[in-house]
């Protein structure tokens, strides 16, 4: 095993202290990688683990590099943990074929949450981004004033205005145009 260097000590308090500033980044990241939210935060304390050993590896010692690398390792435990998926739905063979019901309701509960996902995702990031601030990581309308760096009057209309949108979009027969 290595000695920790005087570089590797202070890009790991920087690490501890962007972490401690936004804890639930890398929950979000997985999130916006596609990873159920049940699986987001064993996928960010994954890529957290994996930071921790690697941090010597870091070249660029500034916030902005460490970011764009902790991203990458989002990402990449992201991908292993739907890789990891795909062999156990592969390997785990049913005796019993699925009835056409079924299939009919999981293709119509698809085609009703890729509505859905469109139309978040087609919400300007100014409405969009408090939403999934308060519904994915359920904080408050002051917690998400500071985050975004508005009032916190400003992030409940934000969010207001999004619901609107979206609710506008399911009226508007949104699964049926997926």
């Amino acid at each position: 095993m290595s000695a920790t260097t005087p570089n590797a000590t202070a890009q790991r308090a920087t690490f501890e202290a962007m972490i401690a500033a936004d804890p639930q980044r890398l929950r979000r990241r997985s999130i916006s990688l596609g990873v159920a939210p049940g699986d987001a935060d064993d996928v960010a304390q994954n890529a957290l683990l994996r930071a921790w050993r690697s941090i010597e590896q870091l070249e660029t010692p500034g916030v902005g590099a460490m970011c764009s690398w902790l991203d990458t390792i989002a990402r990449n435990a992201a991908s292993d943990l739907a890789r990891q998926q795909a062999r156990r739905r592969t390997d785990a063979v049913d005796d019993d074929p699925v009835g056409l019901t079924d299939v009919a309701d999981e293709v119509e509960m698809r085609r009703i949450l890729d509505g859905a996902l469109q139309a978040i995702h087609a919400l300007p990031a100014e409405l969009r981004e408090p939403l999934l601030l308060s519904v994915v990581d359920g904080l408050s309308a002051t917690e998400i004033g500071e985050r975004l760096q508005v009032t916190p009057a400003a992030a409940r209309q934000r969010i207001s205005r999004a619901r609107r949108s979206l609710a506008t979009c399911r009226r508007a027969g949104m699964s049926e145009h997926v």
